[in-house]
């Protein structure tokens, strides 16, 4: 079930660029979509420190923090990434990370599992399209965005 356009209103999302990654266009325009989309976006941009999403994510009350790694370092930029958030009190935000998250050729189930298991509640692949993050977040955010507590 899609959330409404008002539903959407009320879901803040955090997005930017991990790490000393400046691969900025795919991120813009995930940002650029989601906020076509209804969603509030906070874009943090390019060369973007962990501890800055954590920060902006408390300042704004945040629903989802969108990290995008396309340097293939994602997996050490974001080590420790969910720990930050549950020292920081943000322990039910929702974690998506996308991009070309390693270096080399990798089965990307294995990539995913890995990013999962690092606390993100969703990994997306290189070449994910917006209506597909959109439809993810619109599942994942229901409860949040009907007011339910997290």
């Amino acid at each position: 079930m899609s959330l409404t356009p008002e539903q959407r209103g009320n879901v803040t999302l955090i997005t930017g660029v991990i790490g000393a990654d400046t691969h900025i266009v795919g991120n813009r325009i995930l940002s650029m979509a989601l906020e076509k989309e209804g969603f509030k976006v906070v874009a943090l941009g390019a060369l973007t420190p962990a501890e800055d999403f954590v920060k902006a994510a408390i300042e704004t009350a945040a629903d989802a923090i969108l990290v995008s790694s396309l340097y293939g370092q994602g997996e050490l930029d974001c080590r420790g990434f969910r720990d930050m958030c549950i020292e920081a009190g943000l322990e039910d935000i929702t974690l998506y990370v996308g991009g070309n998250l390693v270096v080399g050729k990798q089965a990307w189930e294995d990539v995913e599992q890995r990013y999962i298991a690092m606390g993100f509640d969703r990994a997306f692949p290189p070449g994910t399209r917006t209506p597909d993050v959109v439809a993810m977040l619109d599942e994942d955010l229901k409860d949040k965005a009907n007011g339910a507590a997290a």
